[in-house]
């Protein structure tokens, strides 16, 4: 998915959030991030009366207001501003009761009930459940013009933003999966597809690496890498700046004041394939299951439901339809911090009204499982 900054300049919305976890009764349900997987999320909990309350994060919207034009979200025929969709998001979340803060959570207490979150204005937050929706990161490379360019030309993700560059001329930087990937899409609308890669082989697995070598329309440049981005947001992406060396990273030569070559060239699209960052530092050492790059694991609960003792498994188990549950009890996930394969609005979207059900589910049983504690036990009356 392809980051509204400035929105609520007070920082919190207007809202009074407790200063411990003693000073106010808990939410009943949190929402972590504020891109299509959490508003998404907060419209179905607040509609469930759920009154949540949506952290919003450092960057308000997430990856998707980078993108100026978003053509394939179900209900725009003519295409939608992505800070447009997450303002439409924000205002109908807004209208069933949904509540925001300028904050982010800086560290969370997932085994305490209720739970106990820190954030990065220096308040605590208790609650009943939480939906992490704190989304991934594209990583940049560092090239001069990438901050002014990105959303005009610049783009993480091909099934975005592809269709916008037939008959150009495009740029995909990268060596892995991800970067075949975005090149063999991109090559369904552009003249011609360049992979600049650093190295003289790909990371890329054998079949995806012989299926782009194979493309008639995409072509390799080897141990290069990108040092500039030319254009402006009124024009686009017209150009680029490359460096090579024979001996690859050739940035490092370039600073170093090796001999290299630098080249320019005209392009009207660049195309970032270098991984993400999930956004879950928070979630190390919690008992939520990280996989290896750090996306949120979710589990399987089985026929039984959400809430229930099913026998949890990794998603991919086969067992189940996988919900948004995590390992933690009473924590859900939703979007792209879970999602490393399709990460796109609306797969997002749907993952966020699946964790808000899932949550209510949750919540349901939770509040049936107490009450069954409460009531006293009836003495048999015996012969």
């Amino acid at each position: 998915m392809n980051g509204n900054r400035g929105e609520d300049g007070d920082g919190n919305g207007g809202m009074d959030v407790a200063t411990g976890p003693s000073d106010a009764a808990p939410r009943e349900v949190v929402v972590a991030g504020s891109g299509v997987a959490g508003l998404s999320a907060a419209v179905y909990a607040a509609r469930a009366d759920l009154d949540p309350l949506v952290l919003e994060g450092d960057e308000p919207g997430g990856q998707l207001t980078l993108t100026t034009d978003v053509e394939n979200y179900l209900g725009f025929p003519e295409g939608v501003g992505g800070m447009e969709l997450i303002e439409r998001g924000r205002e109908q979340a807004e209208r069933f009761g949904a509540e925001f803060e300028r904050a982010s959570v800086e560290s969370a207490s997932l085994e305490t009930r209720p739970i106990e979150l820190e954030l990065s204005t220096g308040e605590t937050v208790t609650t009943r459940s939480l939906i992490v929706a704190t989304g991934a990161s594209a990583r940049w490379v560092g090239a001069d013009g990438e901050a002014e360019l990105m959303g005009y030309g610049l783009s993480t993700c091909a099934t975005c933003d592809g269709a916008f560059h037939r008959g150009d001329d495009v740029l995909v930087v990268g060596g892995g999966d991800s970067a075949m990937e975005e090149a063999l899409f991109l090559a369904k609308f552009a003249d011609s597809v360049t992979v600049v890669h650093r190295r003289d082989e790909l990371r890329a697995s054998e079949i995806m690496a012989r299926r782009a070598r194979e493309h008639e329309r995409v072509q390799f440049r080897w141990d290069t890498e990108l040092l500039a981005i030319e254009g402006s947001r009124e024009d686009g992406v017209t150009g680029a700046r490359l460096v090579s060396h024979p001996g690859g990273h050739p940035k490092e030569g370039y600073e170093n004041g090796e001999e290299v070559t630098v080249e320019d060239v005209d392009v009207g699209g660049v195309f970032y394939a270098v991984g993400h960052e999930p956004n879950t530092e928070f979630l190390r050492d919690t008992p939520v299951e990280l996989d290896d790059d750090g996306y949120v694991r979710t589990v399987d609960t089985g026929d039984a439901g959400v809430g229930s003792d099913a026998a949890e498994a990794p998603v991919g188990s086969g067992q189940a339809w996988a919900t948004t549950a995590t390992a933690a009890e009473g924590v859900f996930a939703a979007g792209d911090v879970m999602d490393r394969k399709y990460q796109q609005a609306v797969t997002a979207a749907g993952t966020g009204s699946m964790a808000a059900l899932d949550v209510e589910s949750w919540l349901e049983s939770e509040t049936a499982a107490a009450s069954a504690r409460s009531e006293p036990v009836s003495a048999e009356v015996s012969d």
